[in-house]
């Protein structure tokens, strides 16, 4: 995956204006990862903290490990967040993984700007460093039924968005047992079982 860079200053008011429902996004991410015991939390492109800010307040016991290619966000997130709960590394999602084991992972707008075959290895990844009972939660853009509700500007050579389907089936090729919890338009939560 190329390397591309975000302003981290105008990165909040940019998802907002280009992805509509960006805080409805978050909240059905973070209503997706109820009911997993997250005690450690490893979350796949942080950015500017966003999500790890609101996963982390849901899950008060928990801290997180995150994730993300970019430094001048990683220094965003690192002044939103509680040092003593989130940990943040310099990395790519085709990098290796943390070890874990991890309880829960989380990822939102991040994953697809992998293609097909790396999405389908970075979830082949997950199993091994998730507990045996681990959930992985992913809020991303996809391909929609309808090319209609394609509404989130993308860049083609960078967004590699794939249908709700084909998540599905590398999900479950992976070993999870997979599900949509949430999807409007171009959006979509889906979560992901181990040992269910």
């Amino acid at each position: 995956m190329g390397q591309f860079h975000w302003n981290p200053d105008e990165y909040r008011a940019l998802m907002r204006a280009e992805v509509p429902d960006y805080d409805r996004l978050q909240e059905e991410l973070v209503a997706a990862t109820q009911g997993a015991d997250a005690r450690l939390i490893l979350e796949l492109g942080t950015g500017t903290g966003e999500t790890a800010r609101r996963v982390l307040a849901a899950h008060p016991r928990a801290r997180l490990v995150g994730i993300d290619s970019s430094e001048p966000m990683l220094d965003v997130a690192r002044r939103s967040l509680d040092p003593a709960r989130a940990t943040l590394r310099l990395g790519r999602l085709e990098d290796p993984l943390p070890p874990g084991p991890f309880d829960l992972c989380i990822s939102a707008l991040a994953v697809h700007h992998l293609d097909g075959p790396g999405k389908a290895n970075l979830f082949k990844r997950l199993g091994p460093i998730l507990s045996p009972v681990g959930t992985f939660v992913l809020a991303d853009v996809v391909v929609p039924d309808d090319p209609a509700d394609a509404v989130t500007p993308l860049s083609l050579d960078y967004d590699l968005p794939s249908t709700v389907a084909e998540h599905l089936i590398w999900l479950d090729a992976a070993g999870f047992e997979a599900g949509v919890t949430w999807d409007h338009r171009d959006l979509a939560v889906m979560r992901g079982r181990r040992g269910s």
